[in-house]
């Protein structure tokens, strides 16, 4: 799913809801009532946004798969999809990064699991087990490596473009996460990692880490 709009389509409701409000607020009550929620429309169009990037597109590179602070870099072992031993990057996306999700690699959807599960801080190092999280999982010609998007506290609602066996351009969007959450992505081991621990990422844009000549 190939998404030009500066404005994801999921928030348009969000958007037009928010704007009648405002409009109809100023009509029957007063301007000066108007201002909360047409400062909510003004919020809901930033949070839906969908700048543009310029992708700089290589085979041996993972991209990151979304905006936000690299929370935390650890060893993994992953049976499900990599069946061995990779790296785990963990990104704690704040309610004022781009929310939507970017494809790290070109490549196919492999596996593809959704779990229920609380909605504890996006911030929390349990969260990757214990909340509602969506993963999928992508082989290219060099490598396979699973995406994690994972619900917080506000964000109740993952939202995925792709299914089993669609093909993904590096960089191409495929999903969001409403109102603040986490991403997690496993590479393979002997990925050499290029960023660390408190960097802030653009998904698309950072290359979180490549795969040895």
């Amino acid at each position: 799913m190939k998404i030009k709009s500066l404005i994801i389509k999921d928030g348009y409701i969000y958007i037009a809801a928010l704007a009648v409000l405002s409009g109809l607020t100023a009509v029957l009550l007063s301007p000066y009532w108007s201002i909360f929620p047409g400062v909510l429309t003004l919020f809901m169009v930033f949070f839906f946004r969908n700048p543009r990037r310029c992708i700089d597109f290589n085979d041996r590179n993972i991209l990151s798969p979304a905006d936000g602070k690299v929370m935390s870099i650890a060893d993994k072992f992953e049976e499900k999809f990599l069946n061995g031993e990779g790296t785990k990057i963990t990104i704690f996306l704040s309610v004022l990064d781009v929310h939507v999700n970017r494809s790290p690699i070109a490549g196919e959807i492999k596996y593809q699991e959704y779990c229920c599960g609380r909605f504890r801080p996006a911030y929390k190092d349990s969260v990757g087990w214990e909340n509602e999280r969506h993963t999928i999982g992508m082989e290219s010609a060099n490598m396979r490596i699973l995406v994690t998007q994972i619900a917080g506290v506000l964000a109740r609602r993952i939202v995925s473009w792709v299914t089993l066996g669609s093909l993904l351009e590096q960089g191409q969007l495929y999903g969001m996460i409403k109102f603040g959450s986490c991403t997690e992505i496993i590479v393979p081991k002997g990925v050499e990692i290029l960023v660390k621990k408190g960097d802030h990422v653009k998904g698309g844009v950072t290359v979180l880490g490549k795969l040895p000549n």
